[in-house]
């Protein structure tokens, strides 16, 4: 029981790392950069049981909000946490949990795949609505600026996810598959 919970910090752990990795390889088009992070918080849903993906997320935004360099263009601090960016980093959160949720209940692909977009989908209302709040943009602008570019490749991050995260476990030996989401 033991092996199992080190295994699973320390593969909560690892895909922390993953996260800031993929997070920092960043193309600014506004004020909402393209990085993929999203890609990062499917695949920590994915690796990890439900409890151990909210933690590993939780851990990497206070690592952030504490002013570790873990945001996209090596950033971090409550400036970045709380500032126009902020709530789609806290977003992350339902990614990881609804990604591990629906991997963990053995539903079949499509409904897995569904209840994936739904948590993009409260990723993007939570992060919109923030960024409408602290920009005083409309709406309109705003899901022009922070949603509509960023729909197609966060569905192709999703997808990729999905495949990356299967074709890991197969290789992984059964007993720490067994440890993981």
């Amino acid at each position: 029981m033991k092996d199992r919970k080190t295994l699973a910090l320390c593969t909560g752990a690892m895909l922390i790392v993953i996260m800031t990795g993929l997070s920092q390889m960043v193309i600014s088009i506004g004020p909402v950069p393209f990085n993929l992070g999203v890609l990062g918080a499917f695949l920590m849903g994915l690796m990890l049981k439900p409890r151990y993906a909210l933690l590993s997320m939780l851990c990497y935004l206070i690592l952030g909000a504490l002013g570790v360099p873990v945001f996209a263009g090596f950033s971090g601090g409550p400036q970045v946490l709380f500032g126009l960016t902020g709530g789609y980093i806290v977003g992350y959160v339902f990614i990881s949990y609804m990604s591990s949720l629906a991997e963990t209940a053995g539903l079949p692909v499509v409904l897995k795949l569904s209840v994936m977009v739904c948590s993009l989908i409260l990723c993007y209302v939570l992060g919109t609505c923030w960024f409408m709040y602290l920009s005083g943009s409309s709406f309109m602008e705003s899901l022009a600026i922070c949603v509509l570019p960023f729909v197609i490749p966060d569905l192709l991050k999703l997808v990729a996810a999905f495949y990356l995260a299967s074709a890991i476990k197969k290789r992984l030996p059964k007993e720490l598959r067994s440890s993981l989401a």
